[in-house]
């Protein structure tokens, strides 16, 4: 590992045999506290999640997705605590719209995240569920003062979601908290209480659920009692792909962690190593690997009960290898879908001295959500439903009890059976994006996690257009102009390439020692840090 870090940001990588690693300091320190009294990195982590949801409100909720990668010792596991539409999301209900609505009650899933909490402490924790709570709830009560970031987003939500259904409740002076101001909200403190001394059941089966049930019913929205008594989170096995002698491990669909898989398969068929790092033929390949992994996520990938082809056809060598021929490595193109054969989000890290990384992702979507925010109880809705299509016959076609596309998605790297980095970037379609970026930074040129985290970014947006962070050299935004790109390159402050956190094992050879060592990185773009202890 180069410990060298050429790309500016101010921060160095973090060395500890504990550490957890978020998008904002007051959760980041939430977890050391845990592993200072006792817990280990499961705890730490679901400590970190929980605090998120009231330092960092506008990119998660107690009303949100989560999705979840253990190593636990001896092996990697996979939760998908993704929620269900409501049973009554019918096509019908959404006739005649070219796309799903993004904000409102006909936006909002089950939300699986308090679900998440409880399976993830059942089965890996070591500390009491509701010790877990203690920071968050603290927060809550007593208030903290907004972080700069978060504050610039908080802004922005107000004036979108203004006119929600409970929204006022994040805006009680009819404004947003700026910088530096203290923000309250017992409700919220009431609500993790509630949550932690029923184990989460009150979220689903009891008070809270037919709090949410009669709000919806009160507005019109679909979401029902029994859609919150159904839901259940989900173990999952990763999929997986082999990339330099590593293998990239992500949840399997409904998330989009596939295209990540596909991109990087895509780049061991092309000549991706006889380019320079951060040349501007280099990041050719990568944006034109990545265009064609989306063209098959967005055809092929939703809920896996629906899906016409698997996750495996399509990270099958033979149809990447096919796949890649398509890619000029001199020439920007446009790709469709191939045809296998037949056969505002917070991401989060931890790990211990004893060897358990945790890989921990958790969202509302776009910043609040759908903006429905339920009274007395701070509960923010998210708005997962925008994950629908409403194209007749498509895969990903709405429908009831059904799980949408995913944008939010976990990462892990191993190397030869054994763990190396737990990882993501937050940010909608980022996230893929930013995975594969993450993995080739670390296993192609060898950076630490810091300087993974630091090094200029690309994206592909939402229109499908090129964007580059103001880092990018001026040469290589030249060549990729002289490619047929058309990038547009953003100014600096903005937030379009999402927020990388990353945990890697250090080799117990080279640290001396029995128990695990690990280096820390924390994405400069927002205000985390990494904390060991």
């Amino acid at each position: 590992m180069n410990w060298n870090l050429p790309f500016p940001s101010g921060r160095q990588p973090v060395l500890a045999r504990n550490v957890v690693s978020t998008s904002q300091p007051l959760a980041a320190q939430a977890g050391a506290a845990v592993f200072a009294r006792g817990g280990n990195a499961i705890d730490a982590a679901l400590a970190a999640a929980i605090t998120l949801t009231v330092v960092e409100p506008t990119m998660n909720g107690i009303g949100g997705d989560a999705f979840a990668l253990i190593w636990d010792g001896k092996g990697l596991h996979g939760l998908n605590a993704s929620g269900r539409s409501p049973a009554a999301w019918t096509p019908e209900r959404f006739a005649g719209r070219d796309k799903m609505p993004n904000l409102g009650w006909d936006s909002v899933t089950v939300p699986g995240g308090v679900s998440a909490w409880a399976a993830l402490s059942e089965r890996f924790g070591r500390l009491p569920f509701e010790s877990l709570f203690e920071d968050a709830m603290r927060h809550a009560r007593d208030g903290f003062p907004v972080s700069p970031v978060i504050a610039r987003q908080w802004a922005q939500a107000v004036e979108d979601l203004a006119a929600q259904p409970g929204f006022t409740a994040f805006m009680p002076q009819g404004r947003a908290p700026r910088v530096g101001e203290v923000w309250r909200f017992p409700e919220q403190a009431d609500t993790l209480q509630e949550i932690a001394r029923t184990r989460g059941e009150s979220f689903y089966r009891g008070r809270l659920a037919q709090a949410i049930a009669a709000f919806s019913a009160q507005h019109g929205g679909a979401l029902t009692a029994e859609d919150l008594a159904a839901h259940q989170p989900e173990w999952v096995t990763p999929v997986t792909v082999d990339f330099h002698g590593h293998t990239v491990h992500e949840i399997p669909p409904n998330g989009q962690g596939l295209a990540a898989l596909i991109a990087l398969g895509l780049l061991e068929h092309l000549p991706y190593d006889a380019t320079a790092p951060g040349s501007a033929a280099r990041m050719h390949l990568e944006i034109e690997a990545m265009r064609l992994a989306f063209a098959d996520l967005q055809t092929h990938v939703g809920d896996p009960a629906h899906m016409r082809v698997s996750a495996e056809q399509l990270l099958d060598r033979a149809y990447l290898q096919e796949r890649a021929r398509l890619i000029d490595p001199a020439r920007a193109g446009s790709y469709g879908p191939g045809e296998p054969a037949s056969g505002g989000t917070v991401y989060l890290c931890a790990a211990d001295a004893e060897g358990r990384m945790v890989s921990f992702i958790q969202s509302n979507y776009k910043g609040f959500g759908s903006g429905v925010v339920v009274p007395g109880t701070g509960i923010a809705l998210h708005n997962r439903g925008i994950g629908f299509v409403t194209t007749p016959g498509h895969v990903n076609q709405v429908g009831g009890n059904k799980r949408p596309l995913h944008s939010i998605i976990p990462a892990f790297l191993t190397r030869k059976g054994q763990p190396v980095m737990a990882f993501g970037v937050m940010g909608g379609n980022m996230q893929a994006q930013g995975h594969v970026q993450m993995v080739l930074r670390y296993v192609a040129e060898g950076h630490n996690p810091q300087a993974c985290s630091d090094a200029p970014r690309w994206r592909i947006d939402d229109t499908a257009t090129l964007i580059l962070e103001p880092t990018v050299p001026q040469a290589v935004v030249d060549g990729l102009v002289a490619m047929g790109h058309t990038p547009r390159v953003l100014p600096h402050g903005n937030l379009e390439f999402g927020s990388a956190q990353l945990v890697a094992r250090l080799d117990t050879a080279t640290s001396g020692t029995d128990s695990a060592v690990y280096a820390a990185g924390s994405d400069h773009r927002r205000d985390g840090q990494a904390v060991g202890c």
